[in-house]
């Protein structure tokens, strides 16, 4: 059993907890009024870990909360990042919440990498699902918000061979050293050797395929 015998301001909005045996706590302001802790209340092992919990669960999720003002976070990201500092299943039950609040949507979220990789870095399929799925967005999640971009990947292709790679071909080798880099970037062989086809063919580059 715990029994307080003092209950006093330290910092800010934390408050130290001292007992009548043992190290003083320090615990948040919330959690002292939420759990009704005052001067003179005895607490069983059980009961001052309950309190302790849910400490520890506040500091995490006002971590959780601050990393997300700067990005947005998949549920397996920001685990991990949690998981440098906290127990395991404090991490699932913190992000489990933020889930189950919407503060955490992993759907929302791939939608986001999925532009961003498609529209702004010109990444084909397969890179996009590479970098996505490091990300910690499940395959079939990332697969989902990658659907509305597959009607369109020659498009884009061609796009980024005529903006970025058509002036470094100059003979077979160069055209060889771009189809790599065009396959680095996510594009299957089939797509490139059809968009480059098409282009070698209306720009006279025939001698080059």
């Amino acid at each position: 059993m715990k029994r307080i015998e003092k209950i006093e301001q330290y910092k800010g909005k934390t408050l130290r907890i001292d007992f009548a045996e043992g190290e003083p706590a320090f615990i948040n302001s919330e959690v002292v009024l939420d759990k009704s802790l005052r001067r003179g209340m005895e607490l069983s092992d059980e009961d001052w870990e309950a309190v302790v919990y849910a400490n520890d669960f506040r500091r995490a999720r006002e971590r959780a909360l601050y990393l997300l003002d700067y990005k947005d976070y998949s549920y397996i990201a920001m685990f991990k990042k949690l998981s440098e500092n906290y127990p395991e299943q404090l991490c699932y039950d913190v992000c489990d919440k933020l889930a189950e609040l919407g503060v955490i949507d992993d759907r929302r979220y791939a939608a986001a990498l999925a532009r961003h990789y498609m529209e702004v870095k010109r990444f084909g399929r397969f890179r996009a699902m590479r970098e996505m799925t490091l990300k910690g967005v499940s395959k079939t999640i990332a697969e989902e918000a990658l659907v509305p971009y597959d009607g369109s990947v020659r498009d884009r292709l061609r796009e980024l061979i005529e903006k970025k790679y058509l002036r470094k071909i100059t003979d077979e080798d160069s055209v060889k050293k771009v189809k790599n880099a065009l396959v680095r970037q996510g594009y299957s062989y089939g797509d490139i050797n059809a968009v480059m086809g098409e282009i070698f063919e209306e720009d006279g580059y025939d001698s080059y395929t």
